[in-house]
């Protein structure tokens, strides 16, 4: 039986202007932007212990998970250090919805970009009696 091996591209409609909304995510989270307008990003520039993985997962549909936004949506990005990427977007103004906060698999912090998307970023981690208070 064929299956699915992993995520192949995310894509959402951008409910204002697409160049504005994609270089907003290059400049505030690092995308790189390719001349398409999109980014391509490749497992091997990921050092995570995990060697890089894709989570997939759905909730329900009373769930709050995705608010404040109204979106049936939110995509989850790796980041290599949550603390730098904080600070970076505090520095730029953008607002953190919350976090940081440790987890089993890792650091998060969520945040909301410009068109009312909730975004969750991660910074992967081996759980472990070391980076339990991380």
């Amino acid at each position: 039986m064929a299956k699915v091996t992993g995520i192949g591209g995310v894509f959402f409609k951008s409910s204002h202007d697409k160049s504005a909304l994609a270089a907003w995510y290059q400049k505030h989270l690092g995308m790189p932007l390719e001349s398409f307008g999109g980014a391509i990003l490749r497992w091997p520039d990921d050092k995570a212990e995990d060697k890089g993985l894709t989570v997939w997962s759905l909730a329900e549909k009373e769930s709050k998970w995705f608010s404040p936004s109204n979106s049936a949506f939110m995509i989850n990005y790796r980041v290599d250090n949550l603390d730098e990427m904080i600070a970076q977007l505090r520095a730029d103004g953008v607002e953190i919805v919350q976090g940081p906060e440790s987890h089993e698999n890792g650091k998060f912090a969520w945040i909301m970009d410009p068109e009312g998307n909730k975004v969750e970023l991660w910074e992967p981690m081996i759980w472990d009696e070391k980076n339990k208070d991380a």
